[in-house]
């Protein structure tokens, strides 16, 4: 029970990671991992409106109708999604305005909802808790490990503190300034899937579609 427990928890970090096995959250991903700091704000926003909706939503699982399930689903999470952006902005209003709207997009995130409707809505209050950890948890791995190759390789620091000698104040170093730039956020997510179904295999998915050669035969 234990284990099976352990395992909702652990299982989204690699084994089934939101953003590089399921493809989900690939958005805000690109858009706050400009810096360490930004993305590890939205990473506690997300896993904290994710924990939230799912153990409102596995709590009263057996009271909704499923013709508005799905309303009531987006109404809870949008209720979290306001408090957190809320407290952001009373507590941290320079890291509210650099987040700008990604932090209310967090209601559109297709991790968030995905859990609730695929686990939370099916599932106890312990296991959902655990289930919505551990999304949060692997997305904001893939988020921060982004973060921390593009913020020193584009600015030259980390966490907003220079790390690197920039040649415009006589240093050796001249930032790159593609990793400022959403594509190279998406060329090092292509570039992570790629490694890790390379060391895992099994995540690769089964050609459904193979090419069919000019001999008629299936090639894969």
């Amino acid at each position: 029970m234990a284990s099976s427990l352990l395992r909702h928890l652990t299982a989204p970090i690699i084994d089934n990671n939101p953003i590089t096995l399921q493809i989900l959250g690939i958005c805000s991903a690109l858009a706050v991992t400009t810096s360490l700091s930004t993305a590890l704000t939205m990473s506690a926003a997300l896993v904290t409106v994710l924990a939230g909706a799912s153990t409102a939503i596995s709590l009263i699982r057996r009271h909704l109708p499923s013709s508005i399930r799905l309303v009531v689903q987006i109404t809870i999470i949008a209720s979290l999604v306001i408090v957190a952006d809320q407290v952001l902005r009373a507590f941290a209003f320079e890291m509210s305005q650099r987040l700008s709207i990604f932090v209310g997009l967090i209601v559109t995130n297709c991790v968030v909802l995905g859990r609730a409707e695929a686990f939370a809505m099916r599932n106890p209050v312990g296991p959902s808790l655990l289930d919505a950890l551990g999304n949060g948890l692997g997305y904001s791995a893939v988020l921060l490990l982004i973060a921390a190759i593009r913020e020193p390789l584009g600015s030259g620091s980390v966490f907003g503190v220079p790390v690197l000698p920039l040649a415009s104040e006589g240093g050796w170093f001249q930032p790159l300034g593609f990793m400022l730039l959403a594509p190279s956020a998406f060329v090092l997510i292509g570039l992570l899937i790629w490694i890790i179904r390379t060391l895992r295999p099994e995540q690769v998915e089964v050609n459904d579609y193979p090419f069919q050669g000019t001999d008629g035969g299936a090639r894969r």
